[in-house]
């Protein structure tokens, strides 16, 4: 066993593919004060605004790295769903992304709420509703993925959700607030090396 250095500039992840091959039994509507809304066709800056929302914590960036061009293939394709989490006032509070562009099966592709209502249990109500909409006839697989960078409570969410474990990989990026994509105060659970810590 040995270990692999990673940059002082780079982030290193480990990230878990979780599947679900049958429906859950659902038998209790969950109460929220949340309402889920799907965005049609969304513009890129409205879709990058809740993307950073709710991802900025847990340094997601993918979508940010991409041109308008190809974040709006993905966010306009008839077979990908994107909903808000919204809040009494208006106010974005989760997010939803449902991607059907592979037969017979629905992604989880992202999945997640703003970070102040962490806690609240609202997390289970936006699992129902996902799972909800993701057993679309003809579905037989739904899966999502994770990681290290993610809640430290994701992986035992999904699990308890119904989602079993099915593969482990390690992912490494340049640190997207070095780049200038989050701000610097963004991960603060991720910490920051000095240039001097890598060998």
């Amino acid at each position: 066993m040995g270990l692999t250095g990673v940059r002082a500039t780079d982030v290193a992840t480990i990230v878990t593919t979780l599947e679900m091959r049958a429906r859950p039994d659902v038998t209790q509507a969950l109460v929220s004060p949340l309402r889920l809304v799907r965005l049609e066709s969304p513009t890129p800056d409205r879709y990058r605004a809740l993307f950073r929302a709710v991802g900025e914590r847990w340094l997601w960036f993918s979508r940010l790295v991409m041109d308008d061009p190809t974040l709006t293939a993905i966010i306009h394709d008839p077979d990908v769903a994107v909903f808000a989490a919204v809040d009494p006032a208006g106010k974005d509070a989760g997010m939803l992304e449902l991607d059907f562009r592979r037969h017979g099966e629905c992604e989880l592709g992202y999945f997640g709420l703003v970070p102040d209502l962490a806690g609240q249990k609202l997390g289970r109500w936006l699992m129902a509703e996902a799972l909800g909409r993701a057993w679309a006839p003809g579905v037989e697989r739904v899966w999502v993925h994770t990681c290290t960078l993610d809640h430290p409570s994701a992986l035992n969410f999904y699990r308890a959700s119904g989602f079993t474990p099915i593969a482990r990989t390690i992912e490494t990026f340049a640190d997207p607030r070095i780049l200038g994509l989050l701000p610097e105060s963004a991960g603060p659970h991720v910490p920051r090396l000095s240039a001097s810590a890598s060998r």
